[in-house]
């Protein structure tokens, strides 16, 4: 009679069923292909049906997902801009796009200057300093320095007079992690005109459509341009119309309209 395992998985080798399994030595060299079989099929018979995990969760590594579900702080009354300027902002973001998606070859057959030397993609911190400078990373003004001390180069300022040419050079993957690692920062700290030339930048080379994550993310920089927008105390605060673009590009752009400023 066959067993349940030979109606399931016909027997393909021959094999003497004859005795001698008792005696076999499982963790002896088999000296001839039946005694390589025997051991086999002794070894299966041993195996228990049902085997359970034992896993220890303490080394599991902890996974997360964001779901980005939660609106923006309204704007108080007079910060939020108009219908016309949002629709302006978005059609001017969208020329800024075209033209980078225009010129993208072209600028890739370009050398990057020598000079300037990247961080590796794990850095954050090394990230942070390239892109917003010592001065704000550090979170300290720039000061008189000594006549005899050449300053050190600030990145900050330089990269920014050709962000959107730098960006080229990334792949999608960076762009995003970029794009993370400079809201991060921004989630602890003020705003400031670097932060926005490349947050700007970099939604400027998000492509589409969006990944998941990346989703997750611009909606988390627009909440927190709102949370600090409702903390402002007039409307002539120099951070106020870029943190309105920031709100607008994510909500009106990339059709994030729940968020979305709507008309006073």
């Amino acid at each position: 009679m066959k067993s349940d395992v030979e109606e399931l998985m016909p027997r393909l080798l021959p094999l003497e069923t004859g005795g001698g399994s008792g005696n076999l030595d499982l963790s002896g060299t088999p000296r001839n292909p039946q005694e390589y079989l025997r051991q086999v099929q002794l070894e299966a018979s041993l195996c228990p049906e049902v085997v359970v995990a034992q896993i220890d969760p303490t080394k599991l590594k902890k996974q997360t997902v964001n779901v980005s579900v939660a609106g923006c702080h309204a704007a108080p009354q007079g910060f939020s801009p108009s219908l016309r300027w949002q629709q302006q902002q978005v059609s001017n973001f969208s020329d800024v796009r075209q033209s980078i998606t225009k010129n993208r070859q072209h600028w890739r057959s370009q050398i990057l200057d020598d000079n300037v030397q990247m961080p590796r993609l794990t850095d954050e911190e090394g990230w942070k300093r390239f892109c917003l400078g010592e001065n704000v990373y550090q979170g300290t003004s720039s000061g008189p320095t000594d006549a005899h001390q050449e300053p050190a180069l600030d990145y900050g300022k330089v990269i920014q007079l050709f962000t959107p040419y730098f960006l080229i050079f990334l792949s999608q993957s960076t762009v995003l992690m970029l794009l993370d690692v400079l809201i991060s920062w921004f989630e602890e700290r003020e705003f400031v005109p670097q932060l926005g030339c490349w947050l700007y930048a970099l939604l400027a080379c998000l492509e589409k459509p969006l990944l998941p994550e990346a989703h997750s993310s611009i909606r988390q920089l627009a909440r927190r341009c709102a949370q600090l927008r409702s903390t402002l105390d007039c409307q002539e605060n120099e951070n106020l119309p870029a943190l309105n673009l920031l709100i607008c590009l994510v909500a009106r752009y990339f059709e994030q309209s729940d968020l979305a400023d709507q008309p006073e």
